[in-house]
């Protein structure tokens, strides 16, 4: 059995190879390199891919820095490519919108206000405009950079959210709905507060069907970014619990940032620093003995722009030699 967890390759070749992937989340603590691993994963599936789209869901937008180019919530081309797209979300923007477009009576907008102070509904609501979005749209792959963990994690609930909503909702309008479109009648506005109803369905039913797909572990898969630290490590067990327990294929980890001091170096806080991620190293391998390990090397610069991402992707299929 160990010799099998042994093959298993150190890079995310695995990911590039599964034609049948559709959506691929990188996630994990803040401050950690997953924008820089998502940009650099989008630009190896581009490589063997039809067309890739990279989507970030995290407000802080790091993708237009990442690229050194302005992203919006319309998909864009990345400069210097035919097929891989990159777009910026912000999760509480999308919903004040719809709140806003939405011409409804009072009457009305106090059903919706309603609506949306059950806890979670606006960010469900906004997590199924994003997909509804993506649904249409005929891309090969989707890759997500997500939000810091908890935010990752909250939209994989979001299904169950919304079917309470909804069930609160139609038994409040069940009692509602007549005296509404009466009063409505009687005001002489027309009486569409089916809507409301219509609008969060249709919702719950996108939302639902999506992650139908996300339980699929030939569909989708969910790639998690840490670095060789104590905090970091214990947020990657927490979140590969949560994603198990929500049935979501995961097993490819990618370690961040990591030393590779020269031979003779003099610098006291390198070999400190060297010596604890080893330490950390090996509690990730001997936990994680059935996932890929990819281990990916703190560089001396900034990885921004196409070029440097490009090169520094290179290393997710071609594991890092550290100088002799």
């Amino acid at each position: 059995m160990d010799e099998e967890f042994e093959a298993l390759e150190p890079t995310l070749q695995n990911v590039l190879d599964q034609d049948t992937l559709r959506w691929i989340f990188v996630g994990g603590k803040g401050g950690v390199g997953k924008t820089t691993t998502s940009c650099s994963l989008a630009t190896q599936l581009a490589k063997v891919r039809e067309s890739v789209l990279l989507i970030s869901t995290d407000p802080a937008h790091n993708l237009s820095d990442a690229f050194g180019q302005k992203f919006s919530k319309t998909p864009t081309l990345v400069t210097g490519y035919t097929n891989l797209y990159a777009m910026e979300i912000d999760p509480t923007g999308s919903i004040q919108e719809m709140i806003d477009s939405s011409q409804e009576s009072g009457m009305q907008s106090h059903l919706q206000d309603m609506a949306f102070a059950i806890p979670g509904v606006d960010e469900a609501m906004s997590f199924a405009e994003v997909m509804k979005l993506v649904k249409s749209m005929d891309y090969s792959s989707i890759v997500f950079d997500t939000a810091p963990t908890g935010h990752t994690l909250r939209f994989l609930s979001f299904p169950t959210v919304l079917e309470k909503a909804l069930g609160k909702l139609a038994q409040f309008g069940g009692k509602l709905g007549p005296m509404l479109n009466s009063m409505s009648g009687m005001m002489g506005m027309a009486p569409n507060q089916e809507d409301i109803f219509q609008k969060l369905e249709s919702m719950r039913a996108v939302i639902q069907e999506v992650n139908q797909q996300f339980q699929d572990p030939e569909k989708t898969t969910f790639i998690c970014v840490c670095i060789s630290e104590f905090l970091s490590l214990y947020e990657t067990e927490r979140m590969i619990q949560e994603l198990t327990s929500f049935h979501i294929d995961t097993h490819n980890i990618v370690v961040n940032q990591l030393l590779h001091p020269p031979k003779g170096s003099t610098c006291d806080s390198c070999s400190v620093r060297t010596k604890m991620q080893a330490k950390y190293l090996e509690q990730i391998n001997e936990l994680y003995e059935d996932f890929h390990i990819v281990k990916m090397p703190l560089l001396t610069k900034e990885i921004r722009g196409v070029a440097n991402i490009q090169e520094f992707s290179e290393l997710l299929t071609h594991p890092y030699v550290p100088p002799q």
